[in-house]
């Protein structure tokens, strides 16, 4: 019909299925009439959705992310890593745990042998409860130890001022506080400011190994990691032991591997030896 008509259906934009030229499209050219716009083809679809969504950062997250930014382009990073059999500090939660919270109000965690043991082996490696300022190196007289608490809104890192004075019973609480305070959203700047090391524990959401970043401007940061029971040789005996691996961040720019190196395996030997760290040996 197209030739009888002397129409070129190329140029004709068609109204049928799939945009095709139909009978009633070339009568209407030949009658002069305006060529319909074509019928756009259907979208095919795709073999699967990919949708995407921007969404700005909330004022902490951009806060936590300028923080780790200058972190890493501070400081000299470097990690080491050791291991800690706690058999006898789970023995000591144990046989000790329910007296301790009648007598103090509060449970007795994990969290606070790990702080005064902290406490205790920066007193005797103040590198690593330094800071750097510039070219000088700041020692710190004290222990003011940062804990990593998690909110819903990021990573925040509240400070026990003071550690080496407090008591065990003294940290739980610090603890418990920060940690109602972090979910009410009411920690204040005087609660996140200062600090001469951090204690982040990522074990509590079942990271076995990690290496935590540094908080500037300190430099040393300890992670704790989750508990699991692993077989060791202990007295040419294969047990069963509560194993924790610890990591230990560093400025290498102050800190050398050997003092981060001891310093963990003070950790270690204070952790393994629970009774010793009560009584301040």
């Amino acid at each position: 019909m197209a030739t009888e008509q002397n129409i070129d259906a190329s140029k004709v934009a068609g109204t049928g299925r799939d945009g095709r030229v139909t009978k009633e499209d070339l009568l209407n050219v030949g009658k002069g009439g305006a060529a319909p716009a074509a019928a756009a083809p259907a979208a095919k679809p795709t073999p699967g959705s990919r949708p995407e969504e921007r969404v700005p950062m909330t004022r902490m997250r951009a806060r936590i992310a300028e923080r780790l930014m200058q972190s890493k382009n501070s400081i000299a990073m470097l990690t080491s890593f050791n291991e800690v059999n706690l058999a006898e500090v789970v023995k000591m939660r144990k046989a000790l745990g329910e007296s301790f919270e009648k007598a103090n109000g509060v449970k007795l965690g994990f969290m606070s042998f790990f702080v005064k043991a902290a406490a205790e082996a920066l007193k005797r490696h103040p590198l690593v409860n330094a800071s750097v300022d510039g070219n000088d190196i700041v020692y710190h007289g004290y222990q003011d130890i940062s804990i990593a608490v998690s909110t819903d809104k990021g990573l925040v890192t509240p400070v026990l001022r003071d550690v080496q004075d407090m008591s065990f019973a003294d940290v739980e609480r610090g603890i418990v506080d920060y940690a109602k305070k972090a979910r009410d959203g009411k920690l204040g700047l005087d609660d996140l400011q200062g600090g001469t090391f951090t204690i982040t524990n990522g074990g509590t959401f079942g990271s076995l190994l990690s290496t935590p970043i540094v908080n500037p401007p300190q430099s040393a940061i300890l992670g704790m990691h989750a508990i699991k029971e692993r077989a060791i040789v202990e007295n040419g005996q294969v047990i069963a032991a509560p194993m924790m691996y610890l990591a230990l961040s560093y400025d290498h720019r102050i800190i050398d591997g050997k003092d981060a190196v001891l310093f963990l395996v003070d950790i270690k030997n204070q952790l393994e030896n629970p009774q010793r760290m009560l009584l301040g040996l």
